[in-house]
């Protein structure tokens, strides 16, 4: 029988609650087609992510 793989990440599981995903779409300058700049914020700095161009 085969056996089943299981990756398992060792960090601090307390800092991974502060920190979320943050996709924004934004118009490109050159082409005028949209992109996606997606980053990891602390959940503090969310509406900084945002708010900046």
């Amino acid at each position: 029988m085969a056996k089943k793989a299981v990756a398992t990440f060792s960090g601090d599981k307390s800092q991974l609650r502060n920190v979320v995903k943050c996709i924004k779409m934004v118009k490109s300058d050159k082409s005028g087609s949209y992109i996606f700049n997606e980053e990891m914020v602390q959940v503090d700095r969310v509406k900084d992510f945002f708010a900046k161009k």
